[in-house]
C-alpha cells in the first residue's frame, strides 16, 4: 500500500497537469470552440429524458386550432376523481352539463395500455397595446391571454400518438358535436383579448322554421331546394374550382321576415349564424381575421348593408379619427365575400339583408357574391293563412267565414307579415282577431283611398289608371318616410361607431 507522502505527491503532479493543459487550452484554443466542446460533454454525460410533449395552442396564427377544441371537448369525458378544479356550465338547451377543466389541471387518459398525461394551461397578463392591434386609435390596457393543452408521453409512443390517439381524439369530439349539437348564435367582442378577434356565442333559440314562415310555398320550397342542392355538392365545387360558399341577399321593406327566414334557414340546415356588424370593424384586416375566426357549416350574416356601413363617408371620417389608419373598403369588403379569403372554409353561406336593394353598389349584387336574390314582399293571402294558422290555431285547410273577405281586401292592401301577427295576437278568439284584422284592412284600404283623393288630376282619369297611380303615390310617400327613418338610423349607427 503506498504511504501518504507519495499519495500526495501524485496528487500534487496530477494537479499541476492539469493546470498546465487548463492554461494551454486557453492559449491555444479560442473562447468559442471551448464553449462547444463543453456543452457536448455536458450532453453526453447528462442523462437524457424519454418523455416527449406536445403544445397544443388555441390558435394557429390567425386560424383556429380544431385539434385544441377537440381536446377540449374529448377530455371533458375523462374527468377523474383526482381532479380538483373543473368549470362547469349549462344552457337551457343543453341536455348535460358542460364540463372542462381550470387551468393547471392534469389528467391522464389511457389508449391502448399507453399513459398519457394531458395539462391544461392558461398564461395572463397586462400590458399596453398600440392601435395598430386593435380598432381603437388610442392606447390602451389589454389583458392577453393564451390557452394550450400539454400532451405528454414516452418518445417511443410518438408514431402512435400523432397518427392513431390524436386522429380517434378529433373522431370522438366530432361525434359529441353531433349528438349534443345545440346551434349557436356568435356576435363580435369588441373587447381585446389575445389573437385580436373573437367571437362571442350564446344558443340559437329562435324557434322559426320553414313550416312557420310567412311566406309563398312557392318561394319557400324555391330557397329549401336550392339549400339542399348547395349542401350536397361538395364534389361538384371542388371539381369546378370554386369556394364551397353559397350568398342570398334578402331585400323588401322592414317587418317582411327577413329575420325569421334566416333562423329558419339556421335551423333547417343546423348550421350556426355569426352576426357580422360591419359598423364595428374599421380595416379590411379586421375582415379577414374574422373569416378565419367562423367555423365551417356556418351562417355569415350582415344585415341593412345599405345602412350599416358608408364606405365613402365611413373612409372620410375614419381619416380624421384614426390618423391614417388602413380603413375598410368596398374591396375589401368584395375580397371578403368572394375573393381569395373567401376560400378559406367549407360549407359556407353569407346573407345580406336590406330595405332598400337599389342602394347597393352593383358590385354587391353580380352572382358569386350574392347568388340568390329572395325578394320579402308584404303579406299575401297564402302568407296570412299561415300566419292564422300559427296564431289562432286555425287550419290552412279550414275556410273561415271571415277568409273570402279577408282575400278581397288583403290582395289590394300593402301590410307586413309582422303588422298581421301583431294584430293577431290581439286575442286568442279566433273570431275576435279576425274581425279585428278585417276592420284593420278597411282601415289601410281607406288611408289608400286618401291617397287617390287627394290628387285633383284623378277625377279626369280613367279608374284603372287612377288605382296604377294611388298605388304610385301611396308607395312613394311610404319611401320618403322610410328613408329619413333609415338616414337617421345611419346617423346613430355611424355616431356609436365612432
Amino acid at each position: 500500500m503506498p504511504s501518504a507522502s507519495s499519495m500526495f505527491s501524485a496528487y500534487a503532479s496530477m494537479a499541476a497537469s492539469m493546470m498546465l493543459l487548463r492554461s494551454m487550452a486557453n492559449e491555444l484554443i479560442p473562447q468559442p470552440i471551448r464553449g462547444y466542446i463543453l456543452n457536448a460533454f455536458h450532453y453526453l454525460v447528462k442523462p437524457r429524458s424519454q418523455s416527449l410533449t406536445l403544445v397544443i395552442e388555441e390558435s394557429n396564427g390567425i386560424a383556429r386550432n380544431h385539434v385544441y377544441d377537440a381536446a377540449e371537448a374529448y377530455l371533458s369525458t375523462r374527468v377523474s376523481p383526482d381532479n380538483e378544479r373543473l368549470k362547469i356550465c349549462k344552457s337551457p338547451k343543453e341536455k348535460k352539463l358542460t364540463i372542462r377543466l381550470e387551468k393547471g389541471e392534469k389528467l391522464l387518459d389511457l389508449y391502448d395500455g399507453v399513459s398519457l398525461r394531458w395539462r391544461f394551461i392558461c398564461a395572463e397578463s397586462d400590458k399596453n397595446a398600440p392601435s395598430e392591434n386593435t380598432s381603437i386609435s388610442s392606447n390602451v390596457s389589454v389583458r392577453s391571454e393564451k390557452r394550450y393543452f400539454e400532451l405528454s408521453f414516452h418518445k417511443k409512443h410518438k408514431q402512435m400518438v400523432l397518427e392513431s390517439y390524436l386522429p380517434f381524439v378529433l373522431e370522438k369530439a366530432k361525434e359529441m358535436k353531433d349528438d349534443e349539437r345545440v346551434l349557436k348564435m356568435h356576435t363580435l367582442n369588441t373587447s381585446y383579448c389575445y389573437g385580436g378577434v373573437k367571437w362571442d356565442s350564446i344558443n340559437l333559440e329562435h324557434p322559426s322554421t320553414f313550416e312557420t314562415l310567412a311566406m309563398d310555398s312557392e318561394q319557400k320550397e324555391a330557397i329549401m331546394e336550392d339549400l339542399n342542392r348547395f349542401v350536397k355538392r361538395r364534389e361538384f365545387y371542388k371539381r369546378v374550382g370554386r369556394a364551397w360558399k353559397r350568398g342570398y341577399l334578402l331585400y323588401g321593406p322592414p317587418g317582411t321576415g327577413k329575420s325569421s327566414l334566416i333562423a329558419a334557414m339556421a335551423n333547417y340546415l343546423k348550421f350556426d349564424i355569426y352576426d357580422l356588424q360591419l359598423a364595428n370593424i374599421v380595416r379590411d384586416s379586421d375582415l379577414r381575421k374574422l373569416l378565419l375566426a367562423t367555423a365551417n357549416r356556418s351562417i355569415l350574416v350582415i344585415e341593412d348593408i345599405d345602412c350599416s356601413v358608408d364606405l365613402p363617408e365611413r373612409r372620410h371620417v375614419d381619416h380624421h379619427h384614426h390618423h391614417g389608419l388602413v380603413q375598410l373598403t368596398l374591396s375589401g369588403l368584395l375580397n371578403f365575400i368572394d375573393g381569395l379569403w373567401s376560400s378559406c372554409g367549407d360549407e359556407r353561406i353569407i346573407i345580406f339583408t336590406t330595405n332598400h336593394k337599389e342602394r347597393l353598389d352593383p358590385a354587391l349584387l353580380r352572382p358569386g357574391r350574392m347568388d340568390m336574390h329572395i325578394h320579402m314582399s308584404y303579406c299575401s293571402f297564402q302568407a296570412f293563412k299561415i300566419l292564422a294558422s300559427n296564431y289562432l290555431d286555425i287550419s290552412s285547410d279550414h275556410h273561415h267565414h271571415l277568409f273570402p273577405e279577408i282575400e278581397g281586401l288583403i290582395e289590394d292592401t300593402q301590410i307586413t307579415p309582422a303588422h298581421v301577427a301583431e294584430e293577431l295576437m290581439k286575442s286568442e278568439d279566433a273570431d275576435v282577431a279576425l274581425q279585428g284584422f278585417v276592420k284593420l284592412l278597411k282601415r289601410k284600404k281607406m288611408e289608400g283611398d286618401v291617397c287617390e283623393n287627394d290628387d285633383p288630376d284623378n277625377k279626369a282619369e280613367p279608374a284603372t289608371k287612377q288605382s296604377k297611380k294611388r298605388k304610385v303615390a301611396c308607395k312613394q310617400k311610404k319611401t320618403v318616410a322610410a328613408a329619413g327613418t333609415q338616414r337617421r338610423t345611419r346617423r346613430l349607427r355611424r355616431g356609436s361607431s365612432l
